[in-house]
């Protein structure tokens, strides 16, 4: 995924499938 310079609004980031999409997401420089 290209995501550098994007913005990635992730709800229910605190646990399950949206914490590891918002590391996932940060990793790739989003």
């Amino acid at each position: 995924m290209r995501l550098q310079n994007k913005v990635a609004l992730i709800t229910g980031a605190g646990s399950g499938i949206g914490r590891e999409s918002a590391l996932l997401f940060a990793r790739e420089g989003a």
